[in-house]
């Protein structure tokens, strides 16, 4: 490789690396996994020590990246620096170099520097980039694991990390009912809830803080021993991390108990840290221009095998994305056997040149979900099918956010028809209670539902629905209670049911109420007569009539309300006081059951409720107001205001 080839390739790996580490840091989201950074970090490591070139934005000397600036900014009394770190277990053992060390976890959540002083919390602040954080000291409060007041009454500052256990996310993640809508894990979690301007939020995450270093203790005596601070710590009611003494004799040993704690450890980890023991010590090996001397990072080496790819399945979703899985013979992996492996999408598949029979390696991300970590023989010789494997439709590649992917374009395939029934019978729909997606999946299998009034017809299969495994009398007695229970209903609820795209409840009841409930006036109505209701505009319009002018449609349509009963919606008797106001509602919620309840309490305030923010929206409602969304960046260009759920009610009297 020439010097310039040598060059560009830095260039390249210093803004691959930024842009993965912009978007994990401070926008809390993951673009890269943890094993294509760190082999990219490597070679660029390699490639500066051999060429002596050193970029001035290269992840090696920069530490961190700025933070979000919605919050206070402090700079912190001494930087905090990240750790060297290593793979290897004998580097970890030659690096204590005959000193006594202590074995801890290294935590993934959001580091946080807390002062104390006269024994109570004066501050908190996150790390932000090292030497700037944000100050969340009323936010910090809330950790239910953090001592408000301590016996101590010097100034005490400590270092710790703040965190989200698995269960708790699992019970956050339970709540919310929109598979999108799901939290991805537990360190953006955390992030996100520690970062809120709402403290109330933070509270009921269930956040806790773990010491992991203490910094200062004025007038304590700890007779260089570091585990003598974290003794200290305990005593003033801190939650410290678990650390274990170790010297060159028995770190291997230390390593293992590790390795098998963390299958069932509860508290988000990604590594372990090594200190040393001994305080003057650590302290006068100084640091380089980026890493502290007296502390070292082990982050778990995936185990990789090498294996032969022997198929590619193609499987279809409930969505119409039909996803690639890598099929290849067994091998062994964090003590499992793996066979098969997603590959995501096209745009992946491509860039690993995969064609059957190539050499792969394959991993287990975060020791759990099997990847494909490299193809060695790069054959690129598959074929992307032309026809759906369910339903044999066509197929083609749609292309959104840069990356690609396989679609099947037949309207009828039988796994779009289970998303389109299960959204169907949901709560914001025709809420029929027994109806699960799973049952879904078995009634249209068997043949029993294949358009939506065939719902109201299952009482025509008793025998064979009885018969079903996890279905009895009593089971059945139920759904067809729940079916008869759905039979009245409003216009506005049997439009959203219908899953008409870009027609959602609000959009729903827009039309219903300009129309006064009546479905024949509605269905009349031209494109350019509906655009002109307002809050409904062309996009809706267009959608709405498109769905209907299709026969199919139409005639399924006409078979369902034959089996139903349209109530008349009540009319709102809220005063319209929000008449001529334009919002915006993004992401989860705490007080409504979803985005369309908030929206359906605006328009019943005549207020308007848009997709987009514009130089005319009032407000954009968001809980999550740190975050580096599309919306909140137009907001903020514009000078539109951010307030979270609990602040629109209060500020307009929403209840």
């Amino acid at each position: 490789m020439s010097y310039t080839d040598v060059s560009e390739r830095i260039r390249s790996l210093v803004d691959s690396l930024n842009k993965a580490a912009r978007a994990y840091y401070a926008e809390d989201r993951e673009i890269m996994s943890n094993y294509e950074y760190d082999k990219l970090y490597d070679e660029l490591v390699r490639l500066e020590e051999e060429s002596g070139i050193v970029l001035s934005d290269s992840p090696t000397v920069n530490v961190g990246y700025e933070s979000v600036d919605e919050l206070p900014k402090e700079r912190h009394e001494s930087p905090m620096l990240s750790l060297g770190k290593t793979k290897s277990r004998e580097e970890l053992q030659s690096w204590l170099n005959g000193h006594p060390g202590l074995l801890s976890w290294k935590l993934d959540g959001l580091t946080v520097v807390l002062t104390y002083r006269n024994g109570e919390l004066f501050k908190a602040v996150t790390r932000g980039n090292g030497e700037v954080g944000e100050v969340i000291t009323n936010n910090a409060r809330t950790f239910k694991n953090i001592p408000l007041k301590i016996a101590y009454q010097g100034e005490l500052i400590l270092r710790g990390e703040a965190v989200i256990s698995y269960s708790d996310f699992e019970k956050i993640n339970a709540k919310i009912p929109q598979l999108d809508a799901k939290y991805k894990n537990p360190r953006n979690l955390c992030s996100g809830s520690v970062r809120q301007l709402n403290n109330e939020i933070t509270a009921e995450r269930n956040v806790q803080l773990y010491a992991f270093s203490l910094v200062k203790a004025e007038g304590v005596e700890f007779h260089d021993h570091r585990s003598e601070q974290y003794a200290f710590l305990r005593s003033q009611g801190f939650t410290v991390v678990e650390e274990k003494p170790v010297t060159q004799e028995n770190i291997l040993d230390t390593i293992a108990w590790y390795e098998r704690e963390i299958e069932t450890y509860d508290i988000p980890s990604d590594g372990l840290v090594l200190t040393y023991e001994e305080i003057a010590y650590a302290e006068s090996l100084g640091r380089t221009a980026k890493f502290p001397r007296g502390s070292i990072a082990f982050k778990w080496a995936d185990e990789i095998a090498e294996t032969t790819l022997r198929e590619i399945e193609w499987s279809p979703s409930r969505t119409g994305l039909i996803n690639p899985v890598a099929v290849f013979d067994p091998v062994e992996l964090e003590g499992t056997t793996v066979t098969r492996a997603s590959v995501h999408n096209i745009s992946v598949m491509r860039a690993l040149h995969l064609g059957i029979g190539d050499r792969i390696t394959v991993y287990k991300a975060n020791m759990i979900i099997p990847q494909i970590a490299e193809n060695l023989t790069k054959s690129d010789a598959l074929e992307i099918p032309a026809q759906c494997p369910v339903c044999g439709g066509k197929t083609k590649i749609d292309r959104q956010n840069d990356a690609e992917s396989l679609i099947c374009t037949n309207e009828a395939c039988p796994a779009k028809k289970i998303k389109l029934f299960t959204h169907f019978v949901t709560r914001d729909a025709m809420n029929i209670d027994g109806l699960s997606e799973m049952t879904l999946e078995k009634f249209i299998g068997a043949g029993l539902i294949t358009e939506f009034a065939d719902i109201f017809h299952l009482d025509a299969h008793r025998e064979v629905i009885v018969s079903m495994e996890g279905f009895g009398e009593k089971s059945y007695d139920n759904l067809i209670r729940g079916i008869d229970d759905a039979r009245v209903t409003t216009l506005p609820r049997l439009l959203n049911a219908l899953g008409i795209p870009n027609v959602g409840l609000v959009g729903a009841r827009l039309l219903s109420m300009h129309f006064h409930g009546d479905p024949d006036a509605l269905l009349s109505a031209s494109a350019e007569e509906l655009s002109q209701i307002e809050g409904v505009g062309a996009v809706i319009a267009g959608s709405f009539v498109d769905y209907f002018a299709d026969a199919q449609n139409r005639r399924a349509f006409d078979a369902l309300c034959r089996e139903l009963t349209l109530e008349k919606a009540q009319e709102s008797t809220a005063e319209a006081d929000l008449k001529g106001m334009s919002f915006v509602v993004t992401g989860s919620l705490n007080h409504f059951a979803n985005r369309d309840a908030l929206k359906e309490a605006i328009l019943a305030r005549g207020g308007k409720v848009t997709g987009s923010v514009t130089g005319k929206t009032v407000c954009l409602i968001n809980n999550d107001a740190t975050s580096n969304s599309t919306k909140n960046q137009t907001a903020k260009k514009l000078g539109v205001a951010i307030l979270t759920e609990e602040e629109f009610m209060a500020q307009y009297h929403v209840e």
